[in-house]
């Protein structure tokens, strides 16, 4: 068997029962024409990322209206694991969205060469995706940041070869150290491989920058201190449920005022 052959992998995403099993009876009609194995399923985007860990696919037909997280935001996390986590040679997933977006949003999914299924699914479209699908490059994340109106919900961070989620919520400031950021919550700490200039864009609404390297989440901020001699004082930060201070730098000093 050649590897035009071998059966697509399919993984199916929907908090819906009667969604799952009506794309689990298509596929079975596609497969009469295209080789593809359903490889398995999830209700919601966390079971989802902790079964895809384990489960090699290459198409996740997903839900885009889903609680607590919803489909794009699970795509950029996707999009973000290693090819060794996800046991692929070459690529990330490829990503089906299934939707009942309006027309905007759908032209906004063809702009951008997001293949997308309209509920209700058709059988003749299902089969048109998943042809394409053979071919399709993963969608990269600065394009699924574009489709996504809000900030992600949560924090994807790899730790031996698992991903946790932290909320976003919970965060009370991010630092950067050479390659990584340190994303500090109330009770731990995790080393994130992203761009703290991106972290800030996407959260400007949510955190501060308090020093070139350093974002500090707004509703933690309790307090502010002055350390050092008299004449020469520079200004800390104090977060709720934090014991360090963090050091504000002089040009960022404009933060005392906005935030006393």
């Amino acid at each position: 068997m050649n590897l035009v052959e071998l059966p697509l992998r399919v993984f199916i995403v929907d908090d819906e029962l009667p969604a799952r099993n009506r794309l689990r009876d298509l596929l079975h009609d596609c497969s009469e024409q295209l080789p593809l194995d359903v490889v398995g399923e999830a209700g919601n985007g966390q079971e989802a990322l902790d079964k895809l860990m384990k489960t090699p696919v290459d198409v996740v037909l997903l839900d885009i209206r889903m609680p607590q997280m919803d489909g794009v935001e699970l795509a950029q996390h996707l999009n973000r694991l290693p090819k060794s986590v996800l046991g692929m040679s070459k690529w990330p997933p490829v990503i089906i969205f299934t939707t009942a977006y309006d027309a905007y949003a759908i032209k906004a999914f063809e702009l951008h060469a997001i293949d997308y299924l309209l509920k209700p699914i058709r059988l003749k479209r299902l089969f048109e995706a998943l042809t394409r699908a053979r071919e399709a490059v993963p969608l990269q994340t600065e394009v699924l940041r574009d489709l996504l109106p809000e900030p992600r919900k949560f924090l994807s961070i790899h730790e031996r070869g698992k991903i946790h989620l932290v909320p976003v919520e919970q965060v009370l400031f991010l630092r950067a150290e050479l390659k990584y950021v340190t994303v500090r919550t109330a009770e731990s700490e995790y080393l994130l491989e992203e761009s703290l200039t991106a972290l800030e864009q996407e959260f400007a609404a949510r955190f501060a920058r308090i020093h070139r390297n350093c974002l500090v989440a707004k509703e933690a901020i309790e307090g502010f201190e002055k350390s050092g001699e008299e004449g020469e004082s520079n200004w800390q930060v104090k977060l709720k449920g934090l014991d360090e201070l963090l050091a504000i730098s002089r040009r960022q000093q404009h933060i005392v005022k906005e935030f006393s």
